[in-house]
């Protein structure tokens, strides 16, 4: 769908910016969120959250809306440098564009972006939030990390090939009409 770098930088734009949103609500409230109330005793995530002072992020708990924008920056930096051209390479190796009907297609690009990017950003979400109060282990981090993968990788490839990815396409031929 995108053609040049400017419309492959609002694409990949868009989608970060909803995908980023739809991880921080699935980690804190889907993942994390019985946790946060029983350690802060109260009766909804939000309200944890609050009680705690933010999100635990880097050995400090900082608000929502840091969380989701350092998560913004690195998502977009792997998906405009990582994510786009070798998943799009990876489609290729594996489906002649030309001769692939187009779903087929951009589905191999959605499965091959998923399965570049959850590792990039589940390693950088290990790094981000590790328990620096107990102290740094290698091991720990890589089990968090593998972890992080096990808890991502689900939700990243079912909500992109059926939510994320139709809903982005789809403001994009709005923004972008083509003749």
């Amino acid at each position: 769908m995108p053609q040049n770098k400017k419309e492959r930088a609002i694409f990949a734009f868009i989608t970060v910016l909803i995908t980023v949103h739809a991880y921080v609500f699935y980690s804190l409230y889907v993942i994390n969120g019985s946790t946060l109330m029983q350690v802060s005793e109260k009766t909804s995530v939000l309200n944890a959250i609050n009680s705690l002072g933010g999100v635990y992020m880097v050995g400090r708990y900082l608000p929502i809306w840091v969380v989701v924008f350092v998560e913004l920056c690195f998502a977009y930096l792997f998906e405009m440098f990582v994510g786009q051209p070798f998943s799009f390479k990876m489609a290729c190796k594996t489906f002649d564009i030309k001769k692939t009907d187009s779903v087929i297609f951009e589905t191999a690009v959605i499965t091959s972006t998923v399965a570049i990017m959850v590792p990039i950003m589940s390693f950088i979400a290990a790094w981000l939030y590790y328990p620096y109060y107990m102290g740094f282990n290698i091991f720990t981090l890589l089990a968090n990390w593998l972890k992080l993968i096990c808890f991502n990788f689900p939700f990243a490839y079912f909500t992109q090939l059926f939510f994320i990815q139709p809903f982005v396409r789809q403001i994009f031929k709005t923004l972008f009409k083509r003749k």
